[in-house]
């Protein structure tokens, strides 16, 4: 019986994550953190996420959280990265971490704890997505120059970071496919008299409103045709339903940085 700490547990993410593990065979919850000064705080996990009772209490200490778990599940902010993986380091504990808007440091810090642990790091954990990225990217490199790439995404009003985290590593995924630095091509915003478009650019385009869960897509746009992969979620469970299949590959693998793409086994980001 694989045994899970859930980071974040109170949060969107982290209810779903509990939803969908209260359903798994073969795997249990041990721990459950939410931020300090949330009320929830000693409730149960389930109660506090409308799920029924799964005899695990709301902590705000991570270390306590992840004594017994094999793996820890993480979707909760930036802020929290250090403490967690500090936990997750004194345990021994292997990690899923889905948290965006990591900054460079972070993520020379998360990079550091994978020579002591292992970590499976993703913006995003759908199965689904990650398929959609690895056949953008593969469709940018048989494409060759000759198609303009644009790459629009939609979240829910309360998203904070943008664009996505997804949409990022699609670009990026795209920008390696097709030998270009993407800190270079990406355009992240067009205002005003922008002159033509340079061929090499990747440009994003940002809406945010209402519940939507995420949609991302990718075009590509040529002189003669037009080619475009899209991807919607509908429910937040299916980026848990990810997490938690990462989590049953990650648990008892030697230390390292590892992605979905490791993960499902395609093409090695």
């Amino acid at each position: 019986m694989l045994k899970v700490a859930v980071l974040g547990a109170a949060g969107r993410m982290g209810n779903a994550v509990l939803a969908c593990l209260a359903e798994s065979a073969g795997m249990r919850l041990v721990g459950a953190v939410t931020e300090p000064g949330d009320p929830r705080l000693g409730s149960d996990a389930g109660d506090a996420a409308r799920l029924g009772a799964l005899g695990v209490a709301l902590t705000a200490d991570p270390g306590d959280a992840l004594g017994e778990a094999d793996v820890a599940i993480d979707f909760t902010l930036p802020a929290a990265l250090a403490a967690n993986l500090a936990a997750a380091e004194a345990g021994g504990t292997a990690l899923v971490i889905g948290t965006t808007g990591l900054s460079d440091a972070q993520m020379e810090s998360l990079a550091r704890a994978a020579r002591r642990i292992p970590i499976v790091y993703a913006r995003n954990m759908s199965v689904g997505v990650n398929v959609f990225m690895d056949l953008a990217a593969r469709a940018a490199a048989a494409l060759g120059g000759g198609y303009d790439v644009e790459i629009t995404e939609a979240h829910h009003r309360f998203k904070v970071d943008a664009p996505s985290g997804t949409a990022l590593a699609v670009g990026e995924r795209i920008a390696a496919a097709t030998k270009r630095q993407f800190e270079e091509v990406a355009v992240m915003a067009r205002d005003g008299q922008t002159g033509p478009r340079n061929a090499d650019e990747i440009g994003f385009s940002v809406i945010r409103g209402g519940n939507i869960v995420g949609e991302h897509t990718v075009l590509f746009a040529g002189p003669e045709e037009q080619l475009r992969f899209i991807h919607t979620a509908g429910d937040r469970k299916t980026f848990a339903r990810g997490a938690l299949l990462a989590a049953q590959w990650v648990a008892g693998r030697p230390p390292g940085l590892y992605s979905m793409a490791d993960v499902l086994g395609l093409a090695s980001e």
